[in-house]
């Protein structure tokens, strides 16, 4: 990339390098008055942070809410926001194929279509040893579409691949296993494979120095139980595994809150703003407030926590009725 680029098309790029999760967040139409203009973009990470502009505080929020979403579902969408009332007129979002529709009551009147792009990365396996069947992953893997990186030796897995891998799978047959599966383990990897006999792979565990909470992350005899005999045949088993690890678990927002309620099927712990209404991520990049009793309180912009924290007990009694 060059220097010239544009800030948000290097910082796409140094995310992709890193394998790093976003969602891209492109303003395709905008009705006055309306602060964002058709092309202005955000990108929207993992943890709620947004980089770049698509709107003001309140269409942010929203935004936010919804990227969050497509991240977890993989899928894109067209998100259209008006200060109206959604079509069935409850409020709610109305959810077509490919476009959601959501009524933002803190708009100053104009409308916003924006275009959300999920640009998650492409799966990295990471295999050491150089046997028959790290030779078959290798073949493999990018026919999957997955990044393959082939380790000869314990010297050659940085403690930088293992962050950003989803998968290790450990075919070494003996050469260099322990310290590779701690430093695994420790690094979160979501998936650890060990190519070994049930009675070698369960020797291997016991001599970890890790509790059984730990060990039991380590996948071993690695792969799915399909009769396979060849290393080609173990290869795939195994790959199938990687799959049901990789595609079962999805984009993660890890944040601590008090007990706000997830959106069924989202994945995206949300909560509802007392003063205006909206539904807000909960993330720390979102305005809260800790006024007015046990429970914390989230918000779409600061306009919104500021009322709220003049007058806590009128939003309390609000939430009552």
């Amino acid at each position: 990339m060059s220097p010239s680029a544009p800030p948000l098309e290097a910082r796409m790029a140094e995310l992709t390098g890193r394998h790093v999760p976003f969602v891209k967040a492109t303003v395709v139409r905008a009705r006055r008055p309306a602060s964002a203009r058709p092309g202005d973009t955000a990108l929207v990470l993992a943890d709620g942070r947004v980089e770049g502009f698509v709107g003001g505080a309140c269409a942010e929020a929203t935004v936010r809410v919804q990227a969050l979403r497509t991240l977890h579902s993989g899928e894109s969408l067209l998100l259209r926001i008006s200060p109206e009332e959604t079509a069935d007129g409850t409020g709610e979002p109305v959810v077509e194929e490919g476009a959601v529709s959501v009524a933002n009551p803190c708009l100053s009147g104009g409308e916003l279509e924006i275009f959300l792009e999920p640009l998650r990365p492409v799966p990295r396996v990471v295999v050491l040893g150089e046997s028959p069947i790290a030779r078959a992953l290798a073949a493999f893997g990018p026919v999957l579409g997955y990044e393959i990186t082939e380790a000869a030796g314990a010297d050659g897995i940085t403690p930088e691949e293992l962050a950003g891998s989803q998968a290790l799978v450990i075919a070494s047959h003996g050469r260099g296993e322990e310290p590779v599966l701690v430093s695994a383990v420790r690094a979160g990897v979501p998936y650890i494979g060990l190519v070994a006999s049930p009675r070698r792979g369960a020797a291997v565990l016991d001599a970890l120095p890790l509790d059984a909470e730990d060990r039991a992350r380590i996948h071993t005899p690695a792969g799915l139980w399909i009769g396979a005999r060849t290393p080609g045949e173990i290869a795939v088993s195994i790959l199938a595994e990687v799959i049901q690890a990789v595609r079962g678990r999805s984009v993660e927002v890890e944040v601590e809150v008090e007990a706000p309620p997830e959106t069924p099927g989202t994945g995206s712990v949300t909560a509802v703003d007392p003063v205006c209404g909206m539904t807000v991520s909960v993330v720390d990049s979102a305005p809260y407030s800790d006024e007015g009793g046990d429970e914390r309180r989230w918000f779409c912009c600061a306009g919104c926590r500021a009322a709220y924290e003049k007058d806590p007990a009128r939003y309390a009694k609000a939430d009552a009725s």
